[in-house]
This record gives structure tokens, sequence and C-alpha cells, in this order.
């Protein structure tokens, strides 16, 4: 009988958790994976621009949020079509045969009532590491098209090495190892019972 009411207990709480959990499809026309990278003696920056996946956020315990995000490599931008052919070849993401890079959150560390440090797996380039990262919640409204959003952005860097890219390890390289980048995502608001909403 104890064991009965524990486990009937421990759904409840689970239950009661997801319910004050609110669902946002991200938006792939509004979001953005803004990177900057050393070239020669100066710096080159671009965006990925092709992000889908979702976010489970508690606006009144960030630590019962989560994500799940993917970044389609062949979207990569750096406003120059002939270097991005190049940057997605062999040489450089490869992206052709790894065409994706895909997070999942795994902890959520509040630090303040809308920020915190987001950690997780990221696999890139057929490695997978854990990573860890700051984060604010920017803000919720209601869109011009009948929906409701939220924005997230966050920072962090990566080494091109640790995923196996070896682009840097070459003498005298042109590029650097050190990748900064700036996430810029839009949520909109997920009812499973209601139509979707076109994006704008």
């Amino acid at each position: 009988m104890k064991v009965r009411l524990m486990a009937l207990g421990l759904a409840l709480f689970s239950n009661l958790a997801l319910a004050d959990q609110e669902n946002y499809k991200i938006d792939d026309s509004h979001s953005f994976a803004n990177w900057t990278i050393r070239h020669v003696a100066s710096k080159t920056a671009g965006t990925f621009n092709d992000i889908t996946g979702t976010i489970f956020i508690d606006r009144n315990n960030l630590e019962n949020s989560s994500v799940n995000a993917r970044i389609n490599m062949l979207s990569v931008n750096s406003g120059h079509a002939k270097r991005d052919d190049h940057i997605k070849k062999e040489d450089y993401l490869d992206a052709y045969k790894f065409g994706e890079m895909h997070f999942v959150s795994s902890k959520v560390e509040a630090k303040g009532a809308d920020e915190g440090i987001l950690t997780g797996k990221l696999s890139l380039h057929g490695v997978t590491k854990e990573i860890s990262f700051p984060f604010k919640v920017l803000g919720f409204g209601d869109d011009p098209w009948g929906g409701y959003r939220m924005g997230i952005e966050a920072h962090t860097s990566l080494k091109a090495s640790d995923y196996g890219f070896t682009w840097p390890l070459k003498p005298n390289a042109s590029v650097g190892d050190d990748i900064e980048i700036a996430l810029l995502i839009e949520g909109v608001r997920f009812y499973p019972d209601a139509k979707p909403i076109p994006a704008k």
C-alpha cells in the first residue's frame, strides 16, 4: 500500500511539473546561430539560419525547463556565396556528410528569474561532448498573427579541433580554432489542440 501511495505521489508530482511547462516550437525564420572566427589577422562572421526544435520552459522554475534543437549545417551563410560553398565541403564543415548539429539539454541551473546556465550534449561532426553556456530569457508576448512567442539569447564558444575538424591544426592555418557563437532564438507557443499558425 505504501509503495502504491509513493508511486501515486511521484506520478502526481511529475504531472504537476509538466503542467507548469510551456511548449515552444523554434521559429526557424526568426532564429539564428551567429558565429565569429579568426581569419588570418582579423575575424570573419556569419550565421546558420535553419534552426529547428522545441523549448519547454517553466517561468516559475527555470530548472524545470529543457531544450532540444537542431541546426542544418548546410544553412551556413557568411554573406559570400563562393566562400559558403567552400565552407560546406570536406576542408571545413564537411556538411554534406555531417549535415546536422544537435543539442539536447540535460540540466538548467537558474541564476535568476530569467537567466541561467544550460548544460547538455552537443553532437557535431560525428563527435558528442557535454557543454554548458549562459542564457537569458528575453521575454514573452503576443505576435501580430495570433500566436504567442518567447525569446532567448545565449552565448558560447567551441574549439573546432575538439569536434574533429582539422583546419586549425594545419601549419600557418588561416582560419582559427576558437568559434564564438551567439544564439538568438524565437519560439512560437505550441498548443496540442490548436491549428498551426503560419510564421511570418
